[in-house]
């Protein structure tokens, strides 16, 4: 036996925030191929597009009666269809701490030019006061930011008597996190963040009061074909019942369905939650002890256990001008991905300098214990020149 620390590599070095790693044990060789070559409006197509919405409602226990759609362009296009297809009927609050919402913010008030928006920002690793959240306005906001690693607590800020739509960007909260569906009306979600699936598609899960929104409101833009989801005053029920907008990939559908079967056998929503909460306790039992990294969300109770952001608070790296930071930070994830240890750690390029490492379900908690004695040696790599 040897007591290195690194004489234990990560089996799994791959801590991306999307694509994510794929789930444990994945091959291609898992994937059901009949579909391929096949129409996806054909009965086999549209089948298994109608199993991967029934076993996605069934893993994320979301209600019977919400709506759930596979939609184009990943999480942003479900998001985009969102704002487009039902904002302007009441005045507007966009919440932003992070990039995505920070991008959600532009196009509500650039791109559709709404007048009654208001904005509660907060900084990178702080979340804006929840309470000053106007309920009889629409809500929109991050469940978690990927960029930044803060979440909201939960859902109890939200009350069940509101009059505006709340509409949740998931992406990176979905088969992580105890979403709150009943406190949430349109909620979107890519399946290349938590569960590894390939990109390019978006989940979108529409309340009761999301359909009646899209019912009787017609907003006075042009929407794209992509973006409708009524015909005639009614909502296209085939959208949620597989009838896919526009062609998607079988292979991708296959490789998600994949996910979900293995999500099911190891216990569903609590034991994907499970793994990311054991792998974010693992980091934290770190943390406590480093003398040069920290956590960006300095409140427990707003910290990521997906997107686990990091800062470096040695007091060399302080002294750095914000170039110099920018360059160390970088330096770091790449000395790791040199090393073979850990890919694609580096920050988002809009967030401070440091460390991203993802904690999605598909994560090995065993590989973040191994990485971590590897960040140590990286840092001081780094410091040392």
């Amino acid at each position: 036996m040897t007591n290195d620390p690194l004489a234990v590599r990560p089996a799994r070095p791959f801590f991306s925030s999307g694509p994510c790693a794929k789930r444990p044990g994945w091959t291609p060789q898992n994937l059901q191929l009949d579909t391929l070559g096949r129409s996806h409006r054909g009965k086999l197509g549209k089948a298994r597009l109608k199993e991967a919405i029934t076993r996605t409602k069934a893993v994320l226990e979301i209600p019977a009666d919400y709506r759930v759609g596979i939609v184009p362009a990943s999480d942003t296009g479900a998001v985009e269809m969102a704002l487009w297809s039902m904002l302007g009927a009441r005045p507007v609050d966009m919440l932003a701490w992070e990039s995505f919402g920070e991008g959600w913010v532009t196009d509500v008030i650039k791109q559709l030019k709404l007048k009654d928006v208001r904005v509660l920002k907060a900084g990178y690793g702080e979340i804006p006061d929840l309470k000053q959240v106007d309920f009889t306005h629409d809500v929109v906001f991050t469940w978690n930011g990927t960029t930044s690693g803060v979440r909201v607590p939960n859902g109890d800020w939200i009350p069940d008597n509101r009059e505006g739509l709340t509409i949740a960007d998931a992406t990176s909260a979905a088969f992580a996190q105890d979403i709150a569906w009943n406190k949430l009306d349109v909620v979107t979600f890519s399946w290349q963040k938590a569960l590894g699936g390939e990109a390019a598609h978006g989940i979108l899960v529409l309340s009761p009061r999301a359909v009646e929104r899209l019912q009787t409101y017609t907003p006075p833009w042009p929407l794209p074909k992509i973006f409708r989801m009524t015909k005639g005053g009614k909502l296209i029920e085939g959208i949620f019942e597989g009838e896919t907008i526009n062609t998607p990939s079988m292979l991708a559908v296959e490789d998600y369905l994949d996910a979900l079967k293995w999500a099911e056998q190891i216990g569903g929503l609590k034991a994907l939650m499970a793994r990311s909460n054991a792998s974010l306790a693992a980091i934290t039992d770190w943390v406590k002890t480093s003398n040069w990294a920290a956590f960006l969300a300095k409140d427990e109770a707003i910290r990521s256990n997906t997107s686990v952001c990091l800062k470096v608070v040695d007091p060399w790296f302080e002294a750095l001008d914000a170039e110099a930071k920018a360059a160390a930070a970088k330096k770091i994830a790449a000395t790791l991905d040199k090393e073979g240890v850990a890919f694609d750690l580096g920050a988002y390029r809009d967030a401070p300098p440091g460390l991203r490492i993802w904690c999605g379900a598909t994560v090995d908690t065993a590989d973040i214990k191994a990485l971590l004695p590897w960040l140590d040696w990286a840092w001081a790599k780094v410091k040392a020149g």
